[in-house]
């Protein structure tokens, strides 16, 4: 399962909001409802966030097997 708990503490680190995510960098409120519900993004998105925040793949996903 993909976790997307270290996007959300990077955004704090970074001290970007999703507000700005969405009207300053374009970035799909779609998007940030389906990572809050831990469901599926593109690598095209995945790539634009890291582009945005300037971190890398780790900053924004983190993978925890199924038990």
């Amino acid at each position: 399962m993909i976790s997307y708990a270290p996007f959300y503490k990077t955004l704090l680190r970074k001290g970007v909001t999703e507000y700005q995510l969405i009207f300053k960098h374009g970035v799909s409120a779609n998007t940030l409802h389906r990572m809050k519900k831990g469901q599926n993004i593109t690598l095209k998105t995945l790539d634009t966030l890291c582009f945005i925040l300037d971190c890398g793949v780790s900053d924004i996903i983190d993978y925890v097997p199924d038990e």
